[in-house]
């Protein structure tokens, strides 16, 4: 009982609601948007908006919220990441009690693949269904590249017309999107594998500091 007392005593607040609340979300989201790739179509839409607006309230939330939320607290240049990377790699890391360098560069990789997967995502749905927040910004941008294109007389004799071109577009957003997914799912796993190695070296269980929020003082 009382090493129990002790170790309670020991804890210290880290992650607060938002951030914890807003990882889950992302988490779920995320896997949720990636099974389903596009079926049913509102279930994958709904899950990228949660996506959308939980990175946009993150962002927010880096800029004004408690010490080990914000940015200013956590994100590093590429030196100090690399040499923690070195460090953890040999068991020497030090240990941090909010993001490490490496954490924090993730984290920003992170909000930014999102960010980017959730943009082409609605991007795509607005050029080929005319639907979500983006279609009628798409929908001007493609109305002025049609005014602004002029097609060449030997393009126009191939068969080649404005409904080809439209769908170039919409193949385009479609690649991105589907590139920047891929890409962080990438990222996911790096920071799954990196997680479990500070947790081993740190001897703490990272992931659950995420739930509760605590972490050893």
């Amino acid at each position: 009982m009382a090493d129990e007392t002790v170790q309670d005593r020991a804890l210290v607040r880290v992650w607060d609601p938002v951030v914890r609340i807003g990882h889950w979300v992302l988490v779920a989201g995320f896997a949720i948007a990636y099974i389903t790739e596009g079926e049913p179509e509102w279930l994958h839409s709904w899950a990228g908006y949660a996506i959308a607006i939980t990175v946009a309230a993150r962002i927010v939330w880096g800029l004004i919220g408690p010490k080990h939320a914000r940015f200013t607290g956590f994100v590093t240049g590429p030196a100090a990441v690399i040499a923690y990377l070195k460090d953890l790699v040999s068991g020497k890391a030090d240990r941090h009690l909010g993001h490490s360098p490496a954490g924090g560069a993730m984290t920003v990789a992170l909000l930014a693949m999102l960010a980017l997967t959730t943009y082409s995502g609605m991007a795509t749905l607005a050029a080929e269904e005319g639907e979500g927040p983006l279609a009628g910004v798409i929908a001007q941008s493609e109305r002025t590249e049609r005014v602004g294109d002029t097609l060449p007389d030997a393009y126009e004799r191939e068969g080649h017309d404005e409904d080809e071109e439209h769908e170039g577009g919409e193949s385009n957003w479609e690649e991105i999107h589907e590139s920047a997914a891929n890409i962080t799912l990438f990222l996911i796993f790096l920071h799954i594998g990196g997680v479990l190695l500070a947790s081993m070296v740190h001897r703490e269980n990272l992931a659950h500091s995420m739930v509760t929020g605590d972490k050893r003082a």
